[in-house]
């Protein structure tokens, strides 16, 4: 088998890495031919092609320089491989690409799945952070294997066939130059394929080990990006479970925007919210969490000794841990309401959920027929009258480019009059906003005695009761 190998490797602060996946490619049974794509001429071993050159002056551009490569040589290799130069591509990554190739249909391609590993051996999954999370209505059979569809596509490189790369090519969605939308300019070149391309990328979940690639700098371990072997394990076998069963249970709600890079999405592994002891009110009991993502804070209600009842955006992402100490409910926002009807709540959050759905008052006023009498509706909704999002709609930032229009962005704008209008719509009203302020702007709403914070909060929480 022949194969072209891409590396993008800008500057040589990586060289120790690059060198490193020469060595892999060259201990290979195959054919294997390698061109490094830099900004500078540098060293690299001998019988490895350098391309130097940037295809703009933006240095993240590099990337876009490997697809009029492989067009150009589209009919000399059969199996064309891209990547970044610190992502370490084994054999055994490509015969598993190759055999599930064998089956997929055409607008279905493998891929892979980034894992770094810490000093102790212990693996991070750095792709599962924030709004990115399992599809579980993705979920299908494919020649008895389970595959499965991860919202963010990228994994910082990719396999084509020579004829998955004609396709490619063919869709128009390819031989583009740099730009950048969902992704940056870097994430954008290695997920085109996906994209903008006309074909699905699937991740085979029942031989997952066979599709992990190793990310070498492991820089993610011991950050806020990614999730431990356990969680990782635990979301595998809901999805593997969903295969079994072929009930491919839908989302809460649509999670995430259609704003660049995601923008104002809901966060899958939502950090707890230390507000929320004051904002809670002491003497309820039983609280609903409705949009509930890994459980952090529905854990921490359930350890303060609360009844917690947790309605989850989908069976995948809800932890072990909250599924032991909350109930947790799976199904979409209409059948919950109506399973709950005859229940009544001391406390109900919504947290980052409300500017996601399409009628939010209605929304509320659902839910505000479930509250005890003298009880309290929680909502936290980003900030969308703070400074920096205002002088980015004035400045046209492409991320804020659409919002405004729901059908166009997939949110809308939350502000304290909007929410406000929000509740008063569904007959309730707001008692009292709590503030959360960036670290930067902590400082400057002491000086201003507050006056400012509704322009400094990136997000504020707002506590209402039926009117």
């Amino acid at each position: 088998m022949k194969i072209l190998v891409a590396i993008a490797s800008h500057g040589t602060r990586n060289d120790g890495y690059l060198f490193r996946l020469i060595e892999e490619y060259r201990s290979m049974p195959y054919s294997v031919d390698i061109v490094v794509l830099s900004n500078i001429k540098k060293s690299v071993p001998a019988g490895v092609e350098l391309s130097v050159g940037l295809p703009t002056k933006d240095p993240w551009s590099l990337p876009f320089g490997h697809k009029r490569l492989f067009a150009d040589r589209c009919e000399a290799y059969e199996l064309f491989i891209y990547s970044e130069d610190d992502m370490l591509v084994t054999e055994k990554n490509i015969k598993a690409f190759l055999a599930a190739s064998a089956f997929l249909p055409e607008d279905e391609i493998a891929g892979f799945f980034r894992f770094e590993e810490g000093p102790h051996g212990q693996r991070n999954y750095p792709e599962m952070h924030g709004h990115f999370h399992w599809d579980p209505q993705s979920v299908r059979s494919r020649d008895g294997r389970t595959f499965a569809f991860f919202t963010c596509e990228h994994s910082a490189c990719y396999l084509l066939t020579r004829s998955q790369l004609r396709h490619a090519i063919q869709s128009g969605g390819f031989l583009v130059g740099p730009h950048q939308g969902k992704y940056d300019l870097a994430c954008s070149a290695a997920t085109d394929p996906y994209t903008r391309c006309g074909v699905k990328k699937l991740v085979n979940v029942s031989q997952i080990e066979d599709f992990l690639v190793h990310h070498l700098p492991n820089k993610y371990v011991g950050t806020r990006f990614g999730v431990d072997e356990s969680e990782f394990r635990k979301q595998i076998n809901t999805l593997l479970k969903i295969g079994k069963n072929g009930h491919r249970p839908a989302s809460l709600f649509d999670t995430e925007t259609k704003l660049a890079d995601g923008a104002y999405s809901k966060d899958y592994y939502e950090p707890l919210r230390p507000e929320l002891a004051t904002i809670i009110p002491q003497q309820a009991r039983m609280v609903l969490s409705v949009g509930c993502g890994w459980g952090a804070t529905e854990e921490w209600l359930a350890d303060r000794g609360l009844r917690v009842t947790a309605v989850a955006l989908d069976p995948v992402i809800p932890s072990d841990a909250v599924q032991k100490k909350a109930e947790v409910l799976v199904a979409d926002l209409a059948v919950v309401a109506e399973k709950l009807a005859n229940q009544r709540f001391d406390c109900i959050l919504l947290l980052n959920v409300l500017h996601l759905v399409p009628d939010p008052a209605a929304l509320l006023r659902s839910f505000s027929n479930l509250l005890s009498s003298n009880s309290s509706l929680v909502v936290l909704v980003p900030n969308m009258s703070q400074f920096p999002v205002l002088w980015g709609r004035i400045c046209g930032d492409e991320r804020l480019r659409h919002i405004g229009t729901y059908e166009t962005s997939g949110v809308h704008v939350s502000s304290r009059q909007t929410v406000r209008k929000w509740f008063r719509h569904a007959g309730m009203k707001i008692e009292k906003t709590v503030d959360i302020l960036p670290p930067r702007s902590q400082t400057l709403s002491r000086l201003t005695c507050v006056m400012m914070n509704p322009f400094l909060a990136s997000e504020f929480f707002a506590v209402a009761k039926r009117s």
